[in-house]
């Protein structure tokens, strides 16, 4: 391995500016080159990075002998094949969330990865930034007791356009894959995967879910309500509920500046962060995991991944909801 991680990304997109951004200000990585598909958009992006190889393929990128790590970048319907084009060529992968489409795929490219002894990690970069570990922190602590209940809304109005890729099916577009994934996995990782699952869609014009309200159930009796929306401004708020105190995640779940532990009988203990690119967490994650000669992130496990995508493959199905690549 070379003294740095040297990362590949494929697309040229709002996320990847964040990641490349992210990756050079960590000590331990660099991105050697972009893979995008016309040569011009690689171009911009290798020069706004200064990065030293652009590529007009995905394929090209997966194939450079010295990048090390693939960042996947590309909407929900490319993540497939473009995490088992990287996978092929024996390159470690982060992978934008949605992991996939659906479970089938995620189940193929996470055996894949461990057959080949791969790194492969979903980015989801909520579970690595400062608001989440200081909640984990005191629910560890016991601050609020057992958590019983928890709601999470992430709910953000989009201009309606049927050619963006939010409302265009042949996508992976909607509500769920976008935004939906978050308070899911948010309360998957409080609550682990529910015994019963409830929600209700509304589809648009596109055929895409834009509105989702659900409630997931427990044996236990826990529950929790979650709520995501192309179709109006929600709180994007989230509470866990105890039976000791609450925790309360500011606006926006996935990148809060803000944490607030409510107790009785107690004054609120409020911990704010200041304002940074938190991608850089998770990529600080993959590169401790490939130091330490992990093949998973036990803070992000493919069994994690895999279990979301059947939940939201249920919820789906729910919903009369297929991708027109299934």
């Amino acid at each position: 391995m070379a003294e740095k991680f040297r990362w590949g990304i494929i697309s040229t997109g709002r996320i990847a500016h964040a990641l490349a951004d992210a990756i050079q200000k960590t000590a331990e990585g660099e991105v050697v080159a972009v893979g995008s598909r016309n040569q011009e958009t690689a171009d911009a992006f290798a020069a706004k990075f200064n990065i030293p190889r652009a590529y007009d393929s995905y394929e090209a990128l997966c194939a450079d002998p010295e990048v090390d790590i693939v960042y996947v970048a590309t909407p929900h319907s490319h993540h497939y094949d473009n995490v088992l084009m990287a996978l092929n060529e024996n390159k470690h992968v982060l992978n934008e969330k949605a992991f996939t489409i659906n479970a089938r795929q995620a189940e193929e490219c996470i055996d894949m990865a461990r057959e080949r002894g791969l790194f492969l990690m979903e980015a989801m970069w909520m579970r690595f930034n400062p608001h989440f570990v200081q909640a984990r922190q005191w629910v560890d602590d016991g601050l609020i007791g057992d958590i019983q209940q928890v709601f999470a809304d992430l709910s953000v109005q989009f201009e309606y356009d049927p050619t963006n890729r939010f409302f265009n099916p042949e996508l992976g577009g909607g509500a769920l894959l976008d935004l939906g994934i978050y308070p899911i996995s948010f309360t998957h990782y409080w609550l682990g995967v529910p015994d019963d699952v409830y929600s209700i869609a509304f589809l648009g014009e596109t055929g895409v879910d834009e509105h989702v309200a659900a409630m997931f159930a427990y044996e236990s009796g826990k529950t929790a309500q979650l709520s995501f929306s192309m179709r109006v401004l929600g709180t994007r708020e989230a509470t866990l509920i105890g039976d000791k105190g609450m925790i309360r995640f500011a606006d926006p779940i996935h990148s809060s500046r803000k944490v607030t532990l409510i107790r009785p009988g107690h004054e609120d203990q409020v911990v704010t962060f200041p304002e940074e690119n938190f991608y850089r967490y998770e990529v600080e994650e993959v590169h401790r995991c490939l130091r330490a000669g992990l093949k998973e992130s036990p803070k992000m496990p493919l069994d994690d991944s895999l279990a979301l995508m059947r939940i939201m493959d249920a919820m789906r199905e729910e919903w009369g909801v297929e991708y027109p690549m299934e």
